[in-house]
């Protein structure tokens, strides 16, 4: 289905209807066994996702399905605790459909985060990698449809998705942080099976530097409506047949918790230093 531009705005005005007059700023989309930085959040308002009009449910494990509204160092952040994926039966519109409310909300800026698999053969589980751009290839994009003006153009430019001056404060603040981070090309899979040994190849040939099955919906429609963006994904296991083990998304969430530390005290420096 296309969605309208006044179904967005029920969307909205329900949230607003429980914040009052908070107005947020930043978006923070959190993956797999990250959504832990919601809890921390001062002066919370949680807003579940099966309350708020036209709004999905997230059913992947480790996603809470709500949004928390409040302060995180300093800045006014809505927070989404799991995300929608395609794999869940959600149209790519339908996925990225909480960007444009919260964008209506007043976020200007959206920081997401996603655990995926390693394809870069010089690297190794457990790190921290800044993403500079993704590959979506073959797949419909989130913008298919009638196009509404109120968000952005028919045929937005995909140059900067992520934005070069967060990708810059982000590589200072690893640097001020001593916290190693890579920085690369996040390619979307569409899943739920996770990719074959032959699919990791070919991506490793386009440049991708990381497989997963989330975030670039969520920046297309970000880009779209004019919103900074900041990407991190955490390279939780080796991809498909790099390593002679099989797959597993346990492997993922205990992944997630053993760098809980290293991965909030980055997010939140970065996020401390938005304008």
């Amino acid at each position: 289905m296309n969605y309208t531009f006044a179904q967005y705005k029920e969307s909205a005005d329900y949230i607003r209807s429980h914040i009052g007059g908070f107005a947020p700023k930043v978006a923070m989309v959190l993956g797999s066994g990250l959504g832990y930085m919601g809890d921390i959040v001062e002066n919370p308002i949680v807003v579940p996702y099966q309350d708020i009009p036209h709004f999905k449910v997230s059913t992947a494990p480790g996603h809470k399905g709500q949004l928390v509204f409040g302060t995180l160092e300093g800045q006014n952040v809505a927070v989404m605790q799991g995300r929608m994926h395609h794999y869940e039966g959600y149209s790519y519109e339908e996925v990225a459909y909480a960007v444009r409310v919260l964008r209506l909300l007043g976020c200007g800026t959206l920081i997401v985060t996603n655990a995926a698999g390693c394809i870069n053969l010089e690297w190794k589980a457990g790190e921290l990698m800044l993403i500079t751009d993704h590959i979506k290839f073959f797949l419909e994009s989130p913008l298919r449809g009638e196009n509404l003006p109120e968000f952005g153009v028919r045929f937005p430019d995909a140059s900067h998705l992520y934005t070069p001056a967060l990708q810059e404060l982000a590589r200072q603040t690893a640097k001020e942080l001593d916290i190693p981070l890579r920085e690369g090309v996040y390619m979307y899979f569409p899943g739920p099976q996770y990719e074959t040994p032959a699919e990791i190849r070919a991506a490793r040939v386009l440049g991708a530097d990381a497989a997963g099955m989330s975030t670039a919906p969520e920046v297309i429609t970000a880009g779209h409506c004019g919103m900074q963006v900041l990407g991190f994904t955490l390279l939780s296991n080796m991809a498909a047949g790099i390593l002679d083990q099989p797959l597993s998304e346990q492997e993922v969430l205990d992944a997630a918790a053993a760098c809980r530390d290293k991965f909030s005290r980055l997010v939140l420096a970065c996020l401390n230093k938005l304008d």
